[in-house]
């Protein structure tokens, strides 16, 4: 990690691979962003990048401290290992001017193929679109909440009421055995939480954000 110099763009790896790409992203900016503002954070769920993301700061002396805060941060049962991007991603290449166009891949398909692979595509489209019309007639738009959130309250007993909240007020949201909590009071303390949250069957641990007062992590052994 020495050998490659300060970045805007930290690296981060040892990642939970079975954590959605979109409550990942979420969750790495709730944990990072007290360091700086983030431009962007990247997290692909192709085979060759699980597990990876990458999170770019618009200071690289907010890189430099996230990196050093939270390297070895227990993140969804998995220590964080965090080093420096070794290159520029496009988003600061282009603030600095240096950014060029990356060559596309073109692959060629043979007149045929490509002709049968098109036709497929468009039964599929009309069949998802059929589908989708079926299942939802009225035409709302559903609304994706990955990650459970406890809201702000000012004294323990509101948080308790908080708790039982989630499991009630959110059930659009898929079940994780990990919730985030956000807003929380100033005077919260590992101690406070896991007096909570103790009294719910399969209740592991808390883990708080270094210096963070108002989010945590509450782990359970299921999601049930």
């Amino acid at each position: 990690m020495m050998d490659i110099r300060p970045n805007h763009t930290i690296y981060v790896n040892n990642l939970n691979e079975k954590i959605k790409k979109e409550e990942l992203k979420k969750s790495l900016y709730a944990i990072f962003s007290q360091f700086g503002e983030i431009l962007d954070i990247v997290a692909l769920k192709s085979l060759k990048m699980r597990g990876q993301a990458f999170v770019i700061f618009k200071e690289i002396g907010s890189a430099t401290n996230a990196l050093r805060s939270m390297q070895g941060f227990p993140f969804y049962d998995k220590p964080m290992r965090i080093q420096y991007s070794k290159s520029d991603s496009d988003v600061i290449a282009k603030m600095k001017g240096t950014f060029s166009e990356r060559p596309k891949k073109v692959k060629r398909v043979a007149p045929a193929v490509e002709e049968a692979s098109v036709d497929t595509k468009k039964a599929k489209r009309k069949a998802a679109k059929e589908q989708a019309r079926q299942l939802n007639p009225g035409g709302a738009t559903p609304v994706v909440q990955p990650v459970a959130h406890v809201g702000g309250y000012g004294q323990a007993t509101a948080m308790q009421q908080a708790a039982s909240h989630v499991s009630t007020t959110v059930p659009e949201q898929p079940p994780n055995q990990i919730l985030f909590l956000t807003n929380l009071p100033d005077e919260t303390n590992e101690m406070m939480l896991s007096m909570l949250f103790n009294q719910f069957p399969g209740f592991k641990e808390v883990r708080l954000v270094p210096n963070r007062h108002d989010i945590a992590f509450v782990e359970f052994e299921n999601e049930l």
